[in-house]
């Protein structure tokens, strides 16, 4: 891609980028939300038709204008939200097979052969899964996997990999390193995008960097480090990560007690101070969202206890009675659950507390308006106006929304599922400084995630989950990610 040019009306989006992909390599693209890498790789897909510069393949100028148009050139993409590629309604093989169906002039389906070459691209995965269950029915690891699946069932020249790995568990992502290896010794170039960089320093061969719509650097891995990648994608020294502040911890503000969910949590007791940040740590599957969703209504059949100050919640209710109860929930699957992806960033942060702004059922339009500014500025939401849709937004300022939209509720606790998930380490310090300042208003904080080094820089306590229990309670002082690890992976409970 040479001198790779693209606007938005006034806004430079992309200014000249150099980007080259060797066949054979995987070649790692980073930069901050919003610095243009999406851009860059929705011209190669041809999902952006109008731009400046030339695409070149094998010595020779191609014309990409369309989905179709990449396709045709070998280059595939999988992109980070499964949800929006599959068809959950069709099964694991049709979905598989969709792209090279639908380009097919056959007007017969043969179905053997169709769950033949399905189960040949898992197999090749090392995933098992049934190849005639419904999309719908799957996990979001098991979703990724028909992604990546349908990416090399065809005659792939240049895949892309958008997250990949944001889904899956440690063992997956083992298998998934070996297909890509295995993809580029069969000649295939790989494109690389992620936000974990000791992943990008273990797979990738190249490593290009763009910010604010510039090419920075390109190195061989073996050439640069992690620090100065940083570097390059913030422009800046990048010295404490985790910025974590020094907060008053007084009485216990959150307690649940022997919380059981049919087979998926398992007598879970834990509790949360006034100004305590708690970390739920696990793999993938351990249950932390499913403990997540079951304290804000989203399940059915729990039983236990639950205790917000001194008020005991009745358990199996609707969501808004825990909203009404001080209970905030921000899901991992922030497109899905945690957004209006069509609405304005207005009507989303002031979405919650809806009733705060209307009177007889009137919308004070003006009222909201102020509320949705002043959040903006205090979240850090990056965006045209307060009327631009959601949807348009980078990762990082989507996830901000999420968040911001419980502020002005004014919750007394904050669950936060996988809060990181898909953001740039710019955005991920921005978060950080969110939930501490929560911490500071002696709100409590649960913080979910696998990514333990977070928890480690930015927890009081850990609770450590394994196959739907909590396995091991740790003290910051106590916490390592090689211990946090044997836990999570199954390590011998001890209390």
């Amino acid at each position: 891609m040479n001198h790779i040019q693209k606007s938005f009306g006034s806004f430079h989006a992309l200014k000249g980028v150099d980007f080259t992909v060797r066949s054979g390599e995987v070649h790692a693209l980073l930069g901050a939300n919003g610095a243009g890498k999406s851009t860059l790789m929705k011209i190669l897909c041809g999902v952006y038709d109008e731009y400046q510069g030339a695409i070149v393949k094998n010595g020779e100028h191609v014309s990409i204008r369309s989905p179709r148009d990449a396709k045709k050139h070998g280059i595939q993409v999988v992109h980070q939200e499964v949800d929006v590629a599959l068809i959950p309604y069709l099964s694991v093989a049709e979905n598989i097979m969709l792209d090279a169906q639908v380009s097919t002039r056959k007007r017969f389906v043969r179905w053997r052969n169709l769950h033949d070459q399905a189960k040949a691209a898992l197999k090749q995965l090392g995933v098992k899964l049934d190849v005639r269950r419904e999309v719908s029915t799957l996990t979001l690891s098991e979703k990724q996997q028909v992604l990546i699946a349908r990416a090399i069932v065809q005659q792939v020249q240049f895949l892309i990999l958008d997250e990949p790995t944001a889904p899956l568990s440690v063992e997956e992502t083992k298998y998934l390193f070996k297909v890509i290896r295995q993809l580029a010794e069969n000649g295939v170039g790989v494109i690389y995008i992620s936000h974990r960089l000791q992943e990008v320093f273990d797979i990738a061969d190249r490593v290009t960097v763009v910010r604010d719509g510039v090419h920075v650097a390109t190195k061989a891995i073996s050439e640069t480090n992690v620090e100065e990648v940083i570097s390059f994608m913030l422009g800046r020294e990048f010295g404490e990560e985790f910025p974590k502040e020094v907060v008053p911890i007084h009485d216990t503000l959150f307690s649940v007690d022997h919380l059981s969910w049919e087979d998926k949590l398992e007598d879970i007791s834990l509790s949360v101070r006034e100004g305590e940040i708690v970390g739920i740590a696990g793999l993938v599957g351990a249950g932390k969202t499913e403990l997540c969703r079951s304290l804000f209504g989203l399940t059915d059949h729990v039983s236990g206890e639950v205790k917000v100050g001194n008020r005991r919640l009745a358990l199996n209710k609707p969501p808004y009675y825990y909203i009404e109860n001080g209970i905030a929930l921000v899901p991992e699957e922030r497109r899905k659950e945690g957004i209006l992806v069509e609405e304005s960033i207005a009507s989303n942060l002031t979405l919650p507390g809806l009733a705060n702004f209307t009177t007889f059922s009137f919308l004070h339009r003006s009222k909201e308006q102020k509320e949705a500014k002043r959040t903006v500025q205090e979240v850090g939401i990056k965006a045209s106006s307060i009327q631009q849709k959601v949807g348009t937004l980078s990762g990082g300022n989507q996830q901000k929304v999420a968040i911001g939209k419980w502020l002005l509720q004014d919750a007394d606790v904050y669950l936060f599922d996988e809060p990181t998930k898909g953001v740039d380490i710019g955005s991920k310090s921005d978060i950080f400084q969110l939930i501490n300042g929560l911490a500071k208003k002696g709100k409590g904080i649960v913080y979910a995630t696998c990514e333990f080094n977070e928890l480690i820089g930015i927890a009081d306590r850990i609770y450590v989950m394994y196959d739907g229990r909590i396995v091991k309670e740790l003290s910051r002082r106590e916490a390592t990610q090689e211990i946090i690890f044997y836990y999570a992976a199954g390590g011998e409970k001890t209390g």
